[in-house]
């Protein structure tokens, strides 16, 4: 492993693929994890190994480039131990604070530089950081409630009510299986309209890979009814347009993104 100053050529290349993740608005996902979403809470997570992801530059990638607080937060309270330990690494730190277009991740640089990097201070912006990242989470929660309660009572159209939920669920950072019991609660609730499912259907690959197959499949499974054998239709035509894509792009070597 090539190395500068704690800076690695396989962080680089990390860090440049966490920018392409973020110009296509891409989810950053666990090096090596497959579909496991990367969590405010896995960086706050000093235990866990998260590879190349710990590299300095990759965690610089994340504070100034992720479009919400809690993750660049958290990528910047990671980093900040790693400030001491080269003149590089701590120039790096303060580029974050510069760069940022959070004011949280700024103000948590600051402190951090300011008190030229004391265990204390790192240690005390850690525990703030992980309440906001908790306080976040509710927050998001609490406006998908009040977005579905809108829904029902008619007054939030289905088209912004379906563009929300997706939001939220992104910037909110929940967990790959709490976004399945989600969705697969609309999907087969009898309260929600067949016109507001099929809205879902066709954001799902806005999911990774696991979650939109452990969703279909559960779908499928599910008891049959007019309202259901309607949606099942509609993501059995989705699996065989996708075998066909499938079928074509391993002829000519290409890649299909939905498997």
């Amino acid at each position: 492993m090539s190395q500068l100053d704690g800076i690695t050529h396989e962080g680089l290349k990390t860090a440049l693929s966490i920018k392409e993740n973020y110009k296509k608005g891409e989810l950053v996902c666990v090096p090596g994890e497959g579909d496991r979403i990367l969590m405010p809470e896995n960086l706050m997570n000093r235990h866990l190994d998260l590879h190349t992801i710990d590299d300095p530059l990759s965690l610089a990638m994340l504070a100034t480039r992720d479009p919400e607080t809690p993750m660049a937060l958290a990528a910047a309270a990671r980093f900040g131990p790693m400030g001491i330990k080269t003149d590089l690494l701590a120039g790096i730190f303060q580029v974050v604070g510069e760069k940022s277009k959070h004011p949280l991740v700024r103000k948590c640089v600051e402190l951090i530089t300011e008190s030229a990097f004391s265990p204390e201070t790192i240690t005390r912006v850690h525990t703030k950081t992980s309440k906001f990242i908790v306080n976040s989470r509710k927050q998001y929660t609490m406006a998908m409630r009040q977005n579905l309660q809108e829904l029902l009572d008619g007054t939030l159209a289905p088209r912004v009510f379906v563009g929300q939920f997706f939001e939220l669920t992104e910037v909110g950072n929940l967990r790959n299986d709490v976004r399945r019991k989600l969705v697969l609660s609309l999907l087969l609730s009898e309260s929600i309209r067949p016109s507001i499912k099929f809205l879902f259907i066709e954001n799902l690959e806005r999911f990774p890979n696991s979650v939109r197959r452990a969703i279909v499949a559960s779908v499928l499974s599910a008891r049959e009814s007019h309202h259901m054998d309607i949606i099942k239709e509609e993501l059995r035509w989705i699996a065989a347009q996708e075998k066909r894509v499938q079928a074509v792009a391993t002829r000519s070597g290409s890649e299909v993104p939905w498997h």
